[in-house]
This record gives C-alpha cells, sequence and structure tokens, in this order.
C-alpha cells in the first residue's frame, strides 16, 4: 500500500540542518518549517540536462519545469537513500550519484535545506505519472531563455549560477 505523500513523515530540521523531528509532509508545508530534500541533476552524455514538467497536482511549484528529480527526505532517511529512491521513483533508473554541494533555499511556503547530486544517465525514463507530465533534455545555457517562457522552479534557478560555473 502506498502512502498518500501528504502523510509522508518528513524529517525536519532547524536553520543549521540539525535535526529536530519529523512530521507529516502535509503539516510541514501548513506550518512552513524548514525540511531537507534531496536534489538529483540528470545529464546526457552530450551535457544536456533532464528537466522534468511537474503534474498540476504536486504540493508545491504544480505545471512548473524542475531542474532535477529529488523531493523530500524521509524521517530517519539519509540524503543519499532519499536520491536514490527519488531517482528510481520519478525516472525508474538506477545512477552513480556525485555529490555536488548543499544549498539552503527559502521563500514563502518553502523552506529547504537541499542536497544537490549529478548523475549521467541518458535514458530510456520511466516518468512517475503522478509527478511529472513530461520530461526533455535542455542545455544548460538555455534554462532562464525557458522560464521566461515557462515557469521554472525557483530553487532549481538559484541553483543554475552554480551549475553554469562549474
Amino acid at each position: 500500500m502506498t502512502l498518500n505523500p501528504a502523510e509522508e513523515l518528513v524529517e525536519i530540521v532547524d536553520r543549521d540542518n540539525r535535526p529536530i523531528g519529523a512530521l507529516t509532509r502535509r503539516l510541514m508545508r501548513e506550518q512552513g518549517l524548514i525540511h531537507r530534500a534531496a536534489y538529483i541533476l540528470v545529464f546526457n552524455t552530450a551535457g544536456e540536462l533532464f528537466l522534468q514538467k511537474r503534474t498540476l497536482t504536486k504540493d508545491i511549484y504544480p505545471g512548473y519545469w524542475d531542474m532535477a528529480a529529488g523531493g523530500v527526505v524521509l524521517a530517519g532517511e539519509s540524503y543519499e537513500a532519499a536520491a536514490r529512491r527519488e531517482l528510481q521513483e520519478e525516472l525508474g533508473v538506477t545512477a552513480r550519484l556525485r555529490h555536488l554541494c548543499d544549498q539552503y533555499y527559502e521563500e514563502p511556503g518553502n523552506r529547504v535545506w537541499g542536497r544537490i547530486y549529478t548523475c549521467t544517465h541518458n535514458g530510456p525514463f520511466t516518468l512517475q505519472a503522478e509527478e511529472i507530465d513530461a520530461g526533455r533534455f535542455v542545455a544548460p545555457q538555455f534554462i532562464q531563455a525557458l522560464n521566461e517562457v515557462e515557469p521554472v522552479t525557483p530553487d532549481g534557478l538559484a541553483l543554475l549560477p552554480r551549475l553554469l560555473q562549474a
């Protein structure tokens, strides 16, 4: 039996990324609490980044393009375990993960400590229908232009300058 995503127990952390408890995703969102998330930037061998169009039912940034596969770290779960789980759930693949950086991101309605990983995979992918409407590879330098036409998740855009420097 699959748990309703709103009822998943999420690791809650403080501003220094120290665990302080666990609550359901629904309560974490309602209370605007800081949580952890794993992000996986999936590149193909040509250096293009796989973007996912989020479904309109997502609890945050519905319908936006997302630069990363990934999601919240569940209570008691490590960042790496969350990254591996999310990559398998969302794209149906496994890959060797490389830690890129950690990033704190905050805006109204979203406060998150993210651990960003990269991997290389050319597909094919099996997109998780509940979370992803479409996907495509895009050269990273064109993501800002895409955002002017169709929105890209702001936490992803915050990472873009670092990605373009790498």
